[in-house]
């Protein structure tokens, strides 16, 4: 690995611990922070959106944080039964966080815009790593490489938004169109590079 992989790949470890670790803030919180200020009373008082909520940024912060490492070849072959352990949390991780997810985005700040955006991040999410999980099941590795790789590109939309949104609300001045905007920023352009990604390695799913 030469000193610009090295480079890469710490930054992208930092980040998903970094971002995966950011939800312990909304547990410990005396009161409300970040995206809980654009909600309003009644919703923070709701306790099945809240499950929902804790949920999503708990479990998605998990399939963050252990997701990354996977993309090490020499971790992955160093111990095939740890990256089977990684792998299971990671996908149970996911199918909690992104079932909650999808719940919740129908309660998304900026309407409409906003909600489908979150919402199909949530189905594709699942929908990457169910498939992921049935092909290496079925010992279809390199569908399972390509699926992984597309999920975890997903997954990752939880730190190009956190990127994003500052970015924009500064640039627009405002939260809330900056909002529906990252609803999509955050994770299309990723899947846009996992793909190329997927074809600058030839992988194929058949």
């Amino acid at each position: 690995m030469n000193k610009t992989n090295k480079v890469a790949w710490f930054v992208f470890g930092f980040l998903a611990i970094g971002v995966g670790l950011y939800p312990l803030m909304y547990v410990f919180a005396q009161e409300e922070i970040g995206l809980l200020l654009s909600k309003s009373q009644e919703l923070l008082a709701n306790v099945i959106w809240n499950i929902g909520f804790f949920g999503h940024i708990l479990f998605g912060g998990v399939a963050l944080m252990v997701g990354w490492v996977q993309f090490s070849k020499r971790f992955r072959n160093a111990n095939l039964a740890r990256h089977r352990l990684i792998g299971k949390i990671y996908v149970v991780s996911v199918l909690i966080s992104g079932i909650c997810g999808g719940f919740i985005a129908f309660y998304a700040t900026g309407g409409p815009i906003a909600m489908t955006g979150f919402f199909l991040l949530a189905v594709f999410w699942l929908y990457f790593t169910i498939t992921a999980y049935r092909a290496a099941r079925e010992r279809d590795f390199e569908k399972h490489k390509v699926f992984m790789i597309y999920s975890y590109a997903a997954c990752f939309g939880a730190v190009t938004l956190r990127i994003w949104l500052p970015l924009l609300t500064m640039l627009i001045g405002s939260f809330e169109p900056a909002y529906r905007i990252v609803a999509w920023l955050a994770w299309v352009p990723n899947l846009v590079f996992a793909y190329y990604w997927v074809r600058r390695k030839g992988l194929s799913i058949g």
